[in-house]
């Protein structure tokens, strides 16, 4: 049986008692008997604030949307957003409402999804500050073995690329945190509470839990498997499937043929993924309320299924057939760089690239990710 380290929280109540204590958590706190990882806390210890990542703590908020404090209404607690106008940080009133800080997240274990950069940026605030954080780890959807994708360069870090991993990175939140720690020598005073009763070959489905959904476009387990690759469509003029009931499944443009790009997609044979023509209309997001065409993805074997490699075979194949009508979205503002970029971790996308070359490098980074990133599992 799959347990979570919330499950396992108990243990700690010794260490808790006495303590000031806050929790950075969202919608998917929860036990396995799907009780509120706050309402666990309130009761067990001294619980003072609350802190929510993007799409904050009761996971009501859209992408990218701000969030300003506010009291909690179910508890009265106060809450503070790390994903606001403020900033993404700590500041020093949300430091000083604590002792010691509790992480409650369910991750999907990739690069770009932003709570790996809020869990790096509590890190290195409460170092700073001479605070523990403990996480309560959580299973990685994806399971702990594969990696995908290249290793994040240099001069493209950002909120959607926070360290040095590749796309798909194989390791569970704690086991990410204690990666970061170490390897950027940041000093966080940093425990991990173990979930119970998982193996790295397991996914989603294995564990028989209820999936509770990390974000409003992540809604299923299908769509989290296409994420990895998918999401690169946030950075061209192509829909990724928000406003639709299969975000990162659906994607799709006014200016595709259906029935053609499915075609040209199924030749490519790629393993575990099949694809269909589909017409839809988004109600949000890009080309709200406007027909577009395109295909959906149907996971037929998701051990053999590569997301990223489905990812760059779509951006290339789009191009390939579309030309012109196809193209990356200019920076959010000025001195930025383009958000295809950004959730690539590179510049190879932006330029005149061949594919099995930029597949070639991507396994050759994370044949050295997998390698690296052994030293920190804490799961067979």
């Amino acid at each position: 049986m799959v347990l979570y380290g919330i499950d396992h929280i108990k243990e700690q109540e010794k260490e808790l008692r006495d303590a000031r204590v806050a929790l950075l958590t969202n919608i998917t706190g929860r036990n396995s008997q799907l009780q509120s990882d706050i309402k666990i806390l309130q009761e067990m210890c001294h619980l003072t604030a609350l802190f929510g990542p993007e799409h904050g703590v009761r996971g009501n908020m859209g992408a990218g949307e701000l969030v300003e404090r506010y009291e909690d209404p179910e508890t009265g607690i106060p809450v503070y957003s790390l994903y606001g106008s403020n900033g993404r940080h700590f500041t020093q009133e949300m430091l000083e409402q604590f002792d010691l800080l509790i992480y409650d997240i369910q991750d999907v274990g990739v690069r770009f999804f932003t709570y790996l950069s809020t869990l790096r940026n509590a890190m290195l605030d409460c170092a700073a500050a001479g605070k523990p954080l403990m996480v309560l780890d959580r299973p990685n959807p994806l399971g702990g073995e594969i990696v995908e994708g290249n290793l994040l360069q240099d001069d493209f870090h950002s909120f959607v690329g926070c360290c040095k991993f590749p796309y798909r990175y194989g390791l569970t939140a704690g086991e990410a945190a204690m990666m970061i720690n170490e390897e950027e020598n940041i000093g966080c005073d940093l425990r991990v509470v173990k979930c119970t009763g998982w193996k790295r070959s397991m996914f989603y489905p294995e564990w028989e839990k209820i999936w509770v959904a990390p974000s409003p476009a992540l809604m299923n387990f299908e769509s989290v498997l296409c994420y990895p690759g998918i999401c690169l469509l946030e950075g061209t003029n192509m829909s990724e499937g928000r406003g639709t009931a299969a975000p990162f499944r659906v994607v799709g443009a006014d200016y595709i043929d259906a029935e053609q790009l499915s075609e040209a997609l199924n030749q490519e044979k790629l393993p575990g993924v099949i694809t269909t023509p589909v017409w839809f209309i988004p109600s949000t997001s890009k080309f709200a309320g406007v027909n577009c065409a395109g295909v959906v993805f149907h996971v037929t074997d998701s051990k053999v299924f590569r997301p990223v490699t489905l990812g760059i075979t779509l951006l290339d194949t789009v191009r390939k057939l579309y030309g012109d009508k196809f193209q990356i979205l200019p920076p959010i503002a000025e001195g930025r760089k383009p958000m295809l970029a950004l959730l690539s971790g590179g510049g190879e996308l932006l330029g005149d690239w061949d594919k099995d070359k930029l597949l070639a490098s991507y396994e050759a980074d994370s044949a050295q990710f997998a390698q690296k990133k052994q030293k920190y599992h804490l799961y067979e």
